[in-house]
């Protein structure tokens, strides 16, 4: 998770002199229309701090796409929390070390891994289980984390060391420590051509690091403190003052975009990068092929982070000076809503399986829960009355069929079209629907041998 810091505010008086006075009347008419769009993006809010004690001043996110689980960890409380995806419940509340400053999660082996800052180590957390089984050294001031798929690694950049811990993420063990340049502070994996690249703020270049054999295979020149990768074309962009593009194959500099930023995110549908510009209250966005600038997005004041929601192709951007969530279109670049939050919105993790995106807010010690409000596939029946069992979801391309017991876990249902006719089987849990046309479905369960009971079937509607 790349480190987010903080911008310095620019100069409004001049805009303050020349703003026209509004009628009340006017103004009272855009306060209600804007309350209207935020309850209709903002799904519930989650405190934290509870009873049993919780993250507060919470700073960075990760989500366990196998257990449809989201994680917490904050600057205070040397702790970790697990909130369910489904219910939005608060599960868990796993033991970590002093302010954890970046979550990353492990697929193959469904761990989460937390950067303790303050307590130069990572907790190693199972995803299964919620508890903690490892803590592993790392070097001083571990600030953000990032995943190589292809070998099963783990990488750690500390802050103050200068270098980044590489650790198995089978035995969860240090397998080798990499020099990198001073103040690292942001990584990115190229799957592509299995290499990691760490941007180091004060020497002002990137590392790049070898995926297989741990050995740096050069430096380039133009790194901070934001990473991202363009899969489409095989790019790395680097943010600073301005924004450097590396190409993945020869790690050459080959592009320097004049925009002045310091969060990095990639959209890999139409292949755009956007920067929040560290001036300007904007998100630039720049094309992935010509590496320049197509479009300036507005945003709020003190724009802090980004998250792209592939499923419904829009980008967000947390506003920290006026705690609210910019929503842009990622195909047009115009702004759909402006979502109020808690105070100074920090960090952004998203969940394909509900469809939504997770806030956290640093001084509002709570999670916004964001839920798009416009196209796609949405639920749009309820549970039959005499039926004790949950009804399957559908949002936006997913059907999630819900387990009422153990014992279902090995059943298989089919999904029915208007005709009766079958359009595709169905599994427990996750099953994309994209590709079926819109219109009404019926959800045949299959029944268990010794059961008595009929087949349920539950209606479900598809809509573009």
């Amino acid at each position: 998770m790349n480190v987010r810091r903080a911008r310095v505010p620019h100069n409004r008086s001049a805009h303050t002199h020349n703003r026209a006075v509004c009628p009340l009347s006017v103004l009272l008419a855009i306060c209600c229309c804007l309350s209207s769009v935020s309850s209709q993006w903002l799904e519930t809010t989650i405190p934290l701090p509870d009873s049993l004690g919780g993250v507060s001043y919470p700073q960075c996110l990760a989500y366990d796409s196998t257990n449809n689980t989201v994680y917490v960890g904050g600057a205070y409380s040397d702790c970790v929390i697990a909130i369910d995806g489904a219910t939005r419940q608060k599960i868990a509340r796993i033991p970590a070390g002093a302010n954890v400053r970046a979550l990353c999660f492990n697929q193959t082996n469904n761990k989460i891994y937390c950067a303790n800052y303050a307590g130069n180590s990572v907790t190693v957390v199972d995803g299964a289980t919620n508890s903690v089984i490892a803590t592993v050294t790392a070097g001083s001031h571990p600030n953000a984390l990032c995943y190589n798929a292809t070998d099963n690694k783990v990488y750690c950049a500390n802050e103050s060391s200068g270098n980044v811990t590489v650790i198995n993420g089978t035995a969860d063990s240090v397998i080798a420590t990499v020099t990198a340049g001073c103040v690292p502070q942001a990584l990115c994996y190229n799957p592509t051509n299995n290499k990691v690249y760490c941007a180091n703020d004060s020497s002002d270049d990137v590392t790049v690091i070898d995926g297989a054999t741990e050995s740096v295979i050069t430096t380039v020149a133009g790194g901070v403190n934001a990473l991202c990768y363009n899969s489409r074309d095989d790019k790395i962009y680097c943010a600073g003052s301005t924004v450097a593009v590396i190409d993945g194959v020869g790690d050459t500099l080959i592009a320097s975009v004049p925009v002045s930023g310091c969060v990095l995110f990639y959209n890999p549908q139409n292949n755009k990068v956007y920067c929040v510009g560290r001036f300007t209250d904007s998100v630039v966005v720049i094309d992935g092929a010509a590496d320049s600038v197509i479009a300036t997005a507005p945003a709020g004041d003190r724009p802090q982070a980004l998250c792209y929601n592939p499923t419904d192709n829009k980008v967000y951007c947390s506003n920290r000076g006026v705690a609210n969530v910019t929503v842009t279109d990622g195909a047009t670049n115009s702004v759909v809503a402006t979502v109020v939050v808690g105070d100074w919105p920090f960090d952004f993790c998203h969940n394909p399986i509900q469809n939504r995106v997770y806030v956290a807010n640093l001084e509002g010690s709570s999670i916004s829960v964001l839920r798009d409000s416009g196209g796609g596939i949405e639920e749009s029946f309820k549970p039959q009355a005499a039926s004790t069992k949950p009804a399957p979801t559908v949002i936006r391309g997913v059907l999630c069929l819900p387990l009422a017991s153990s014992v279902e876990r090995e059943a298989s249902s089919v999904l029915l079209d208007i005709s009766g006719r079958k359009a595709l089987d169905l599994h427990p849990g996750a099953n994309d629907v994209r590709a079926l046309a819109p219109g009404v479905y019926f959800v045949r369960e299959k029944p268990q041998a010794a059961s008595p009971k009929p087949q349920a079937i539950r209606k479900v509607v598809l809509t573009r």
